[in-house]
């Protein structure tokens, strides 16, 4: 946001000043001190907290990081932006971020990428300071005897040479809260969190002039079927995407055989995480070497879906597969024809006995009593008070923004979260992704995921995204070291971000250009305040993506084929038929502007082919299909 209009929000309170030149000649007066900047909004994350006044202030610094040979010079902007609702617009929530902009790029031409983490209930902390920020931790994964806290650098890995990013927290962590008549708990379901996050979207867009910028998503987590969700609804309200990048997806919780305690359905798709778990400790036989490891992860796919499935099918895995999948992965004999359906409950704490592994990366260990399996996952636990103390050490010291509130690392939104969505219990996100390809024939996504995550396996993130075409040339897919969070591995993350270049390259109509650009002096930076910030705080330490109310529960079998492509076209249909009209079933264009429908606005010309001032469903699907959709039915 504009420091102008973040001043003129809160009545100048905010971090800068302007002024009018002096006559030529005229002596110029000394400075008046800067104001420091303090946020002094009180934030909650409590379900039925809500603002009745949200600011917009925002705390703004300059910066440079040296990527290779170019300097990059960049604006950081932290605060708040208001969500509105996308018809009558009213505040309906207040979003904490933080956004990174290219000095001297052209909007027009420079793409833009959101960023947030999951849970449901989680802060986009492990984003923002560990993957492809202009500063990353220094956390040497899967170690576990890296001195903490971390070592905070600049990030050689950034994507800022790509794109301007932005990381933005969901409504109860960091320091996102509902307006009033909303708290909350309003936001704690599938749609409510999807459809809000539509709406900072095209707030921020609207309020920076980014219309024209080439627009990515990136969620991890949770945050892939929020990004299936949300590609749908910003395509159907006109806001084009040109790419969604998925981090350690659970774009279908019915697939995921983790989400269920004890499991439900099949659980041969982590079969492969836990061939690589095992591999990494060196308890397979014979060994493979992490140079080995792709071909090795080709093999165990075949094991898991032509020996493993069927096994698991008929009820029972015979001594002979029960041989092999104990030499696949290192564990016994005996415990794969006990627990023949295995969960990753079971194989973390039975893998090495006496010793639990990490759910997110299962090449971390901890010993049974120790403080590192206190939590019951060293790759988690290990992290969480570097990135709690950095985050409020560098919004405050580097990018001056403070607040007596305190920052909430993950809500307790995860243990009351409403996850039903289009009729299911569990979500099935896969149609909403296809959705969105639907309406925007140009949309790529890029898949990515870490061999050795056994909370999302990536061959159940490849075989859900495999329902919508195998292959599709407009779906790519790439797994790497490392486990939930690659990004944390050294060399998983140079491959990530090699291949991220690729696709930010291969999909931006209007290419970004990396320095040298000229510095942007207009903007005046933000004093940083004395005034101390509380410590962060993990209201829970629930692993997600979890669904801990939903057990007991069957997850709902997924749809392929025809009966996909009739989810697909529901999808964009129950948005139309939403709509507010005086003739059922079709709509004038005011009528489709006064709904939101972007879309349909932007379009009505082409789609009202004959001419009659309104359009009927019918009518969209004819225009999608002169437009290159191949997903709908007859």
């Amino acid at each position: 946001m504009a420091l102008a209009l973040a001043l003129a929000a809160c009545g100048g309170s905010g971090g800068g000043s302007s002024s009018t030149s002096p006559p030529a000649g005229t002596p110029n007066p000394p400075s008046p001190p800067s104001p420091q900047f303090l946020d002094t909004t009180s934030y909650s994350s409590a379900s039925t907290a809500s603002l009745s006044s949200p600011n917009e202030i925002t705390a703004v610094t300059k910066h440079q990081l040296t990527l290779g040979a170019t300097t990059l010079n960049y604006t950081a902007t932290v605060g708040h932006l208001t969500a509105l609702t996308l018809t009558n617009p009213t505040a309906e929530a207040s979003f904490f971020y933080v956004a990174y902009t290219l000095d001297g790029a052209s909007a027009a031409t420079r793409p833009v990428t959101f960023f947030y983490n999951g849970g449901p209930g989680s802060a986009t902390v492990w984003l923002h300071l560990g993957s492809f920020g202009p500063k990353r931790l220094a956390t040497n994964a899967p170690s576990t005897t890296t001195p903490t806290p971390f070592a905070f650098v600049d990030n050689t890995e950034s994507l800022l040479d790509m794109s301007d990013l932005v990381f933005v927290d969901a409504i109860s962590t960091g320091f996102s809260e509902a307006v009033t008549p909303n708290v909350n708990r309003t936001f704690w379901t599938t749609d409510a969190d999807a459809a809000v996050f539509r709406d900072f979207v095209i707030r921020y867009i609207a309020v920076n002039n980014r219309g024209a910028s080439p627009k990515y998503l990136f969620g991890e987590s949770y945050g892939t079927p929020r990004s299936a969700i949300l590609a749908n609804l910003l395509e159907s309200a006109g806001t084009s995407l040109t790419g969604v990048v998925m981090q350690s997806s659970i774009l279908n919780y019915n697939s995921n055989c983790g989400v269920f305690t004890p499991a439900v359905g099949s659980c041969h798709p982590f079969l492969p995480s836990y061939a690589a778990v095992g591999a990494w400790l060196n308890l397979t036989t014979p060994a493979h070497p992490v140079a080995q490891l792709p071909d090795y992860m080709v093999q165990m796919r075949g094991v898991a879906d032509t020996m493993y499935l069927p096994a698991i099918q008929a009820g029972s895995v015979s001594p002979g597969l029960a041989t092999t999948l104990a030499a696949d992965t290192g564990l016994s004999q005996q415990n794969w024809t006990s627990h023949f359906n295995m969960d990753p409950t079971y194989f973390h704490t039975a893998l090495i006995p006496g010793s639990v592994i990490g759910y997110y990366d299962g090449r971390m260990v901890a010993q049974l009593g120790t403080p590192l399996a206190a939590d019951s996952d060293p790759s988690s636990t290990f992290y969480n008070d570097s990135f709690a103390s950095t985050i409020v050490s560098y919004l405050s010291n580097d990018l001056h923004y403070t607040t007596p509130s305190t920052y909430t690392m993950s809500s307790s939104a995860i243990n009351v979260w409403n996850f039903s969505h289009a009729g299911n219990f569990y979500p099935d996100t896969v149609p909403d992704l296809g959705a969105a390809m639907t309406l925007n024939p140009n949309l790529k996504v890029h898949s990515v995921g870490g061999y050795h995550d056994i909370l999302t396996p990536f061959h159940n993130s490849e075989l859900d995204l495999q329902r919508l075409g195998n292959p599709n040339p407009r779906i790519a897919t790439h797994f790497y070291e490392g486990g939930h969070m690659t990004y944390l591995d050294d060399v998983g993350r140079q491959q990530e971000k090699a291949d991220l270049v690729a696709f930010y390259q291969g999909t931006a109509v209007k290419k970004a250009s990396p320095l040298p650009v000229p510095v942007q002096a207009a903007v005046v930076e933000t004093p940083a305040s004395t005034a101390p910030m509380p410590p962060a705080v993990f209201e829970t330490k629930l692993h997600g993506p979890w669904a801990p109310w939903m057990q007991g529960r069957p997850p709902a079998p997924a749809t392929t084929g025809d009966a996909l492509q009739a989810e697909i076209e529901d999808r964009i249909r129950t948005i139309f038929n939403a709509a507010p009209a005086k003739r059922a079933g079709s709509l004038t264009r005011d009528e489709a502007a006064a709904a939101g429908l972007g879309y349909v606005v932007n379009n009505f010309a082409a789609i009202d082919a004959r001419g009659t001032g309104a359009v009927t469903f019918e009518d969209v699907k004819n225009f999608m299909r002169a437009q290159g959709a191949q997903t709908l039915p007859d």
